[in-house]
């Protein structure tokens, strides 16, 4: 859909984010007079079968009427197009995620899933898809649950491969078995992300990454919720998020750990160096290299481009933070366009690509293959996505004076103690 098409009363603003199932944009309703989000499913994933079940799931989620359940506006066809619109919010918690989260705001948004979902289980309707890109953010620090009901479809349709939300999932829910301790596990899995900064990964054992800063962060108590909500076994976790949210409220006012003044750190001026170091990188760096996600073992700013973080050496072969991509590699789990055939991190090939074109501006290379079908390439990839072909471009970062000895590519030797892209010790100056 093109900026200024209409659809029916709609007018079109342009597209908030695309995905594997739909593509939802920005919409002015020219009769109501507001502005809506229109999701809108790819005309090639309709069938007579899916919107028929599109209107028994539209009718599941009209039941459910919370402030941190984002309402269903409308449902329609328009145009010979499944339409549904609903509020349009400030934000995804995704968004939010790429900005440090004060540990009373993240325990405020934790309140908040876990009472929408609390609600919508108690009239027994699965959500199925819980991730932050599904948690919406309105004024006054309101989150809403969006996509209830319509995710479950989605996933089915897609048969659940390439959704990128595999880090979310329950493991007897990727195993097509889904039931209200799958939520749970999903609602745990983003509240650790909110408070550790890391996404714990498969086979999810006890501690993940990021539990030290976990432990900082927050009380025992929490920390044992989260360990029983994220539990591999079903039968373990908590039977619903009515029972999590109750168990949740009682521990609320003591879940901030009370900040302990430690002889090391109090004392270590290293400490107050390396933070001032990270914000100085991220002033300078930290946009243009899209750092968004951050080491569990130093805090250090990490892109997903990285295979070593920079700072402490640490191994990020497979990626640890959100993507912005509508899917991900299972190999490396970073992200990938949706007509790529291969992934340009990690080699990975397999991919089901589509046979539609996506433009993108993050395009700023070709790759150097006479016969490659697109040429097009991202900063920092390592393979063409179009014909697998190794990228020997030496890729530069803008304002970056040295280059790696060993591969060549351009490292901030002023901040890192590693080359990023071929995992080598680099020389500080001086």
């Amino acid at each position: 859909m093109r900026r200024g098409s209409r659809l029916g009363k709609y007018r079109i603003e342009g597209r908030l984010a695309i995905g594997g199932f739909a593509a939802v944009y920005r919409a002015y309703d020219t009769i109501e007079g507001c502005y809506v989000a229109l999701k809108l499913p790819h005309g090639q994933m309709v069938s007579d079968d899916v919107l028929e079940g599109f209107r028994a799931e539209v009718r599941l989620t009209a039941r459910l009427d919370h402030p941190n359940v984002l309402p269903i506006k409308d449902a329609s066809i328009i145009d010979g197009h499944f339409v549904i619109a609903v509020p349009l919010g400030e934000s995804t918690l995704a968004d939010r995620l790429r900005r440090r989260l004060s540990t009373q705001t993240a325990l405020d948004y934790a309140r908040q899933i876990l009472a929408g979902l609390a609600h919508a289980h108690e009239h027994r309707i699965l959500h199925c898809d819980i991730k932050p890109e599904n948690l919406i953010l309105f004024p006054d620090h309101r989150l809403r649950l969006s996509d209830f009901g319509i995710a479950r479809l989605a996933i089915r349709t897609l048969q659940g491969s390439g959704s990128g939300t595999l880090g979310y999932m329950a493991p007897e829910q990727a195993m097509g078995k889904p039931t209200l301790r799958s939520d749970v596990f999903s609602v745990g899995i983003v509240i650790y992300r909110m408070l550790s900064g890391a996404l714990p990964e498969w086979p999810y054992e006890w501690p993940p990454p990021g539990y030290e800063r976990l432990r900082r962060r927050v009380h025992c108590d929490l920390v044992d919720l989260l360990e029983r909500a994220i539990s591999v076994e079903p039968a373990r976790r908590f039977a619903d998020a009515g029972a999590m949210l109750a168990r949740f409220e009682k521990i609320q006012h003591r879940a901030v750990r009370a900040r302990i003044a430690s002889p090391i750190r109090s004392s270590s001026r290293s400490q107050h160096w390396r933070t001032v170091r990270y914000k100085q990188f991220r002033k300078e760096f930290g946009k243009q290299l899209k750092c968004n996600a951050e080491c569990p073992r130093c805090d250090g700013p990490i892109a997903e481009s990285m295979l070593m973080c920079p700072w402490c050496g640490r191994d990020q072969k497979r990626y640890v933070g959100e993507t912005d991509f509508p899917q991900v590699c299972p190999r490396c789990n970073r992200g990938l366009k949706l007509d790529w055939s291969y992934c340009p991190w990690c080699y990975g090939s397999g991919f089901e690509a589509s046979t539609r074109e996506y433009s993108d501006k993050r395009y700023v290379a070709k790759c150097d293959n006479a016969a490659c079908p697109r040429h097009s390439l991202m900063r920092f990839m390592r393979y063409c996505p179009w014909c697998r072909r190794r990228v020997r471009k030496k890729w530069r970062i803008p304002g970056a004076r040295t280059r790696c000895a060993s591969c060549g590519w351009s490292v901030l030797a002023d901040y890192w103690s590693y080359c990023p892209w071929c995992c080598k010790p680099l020389k500080r100056p001086g």
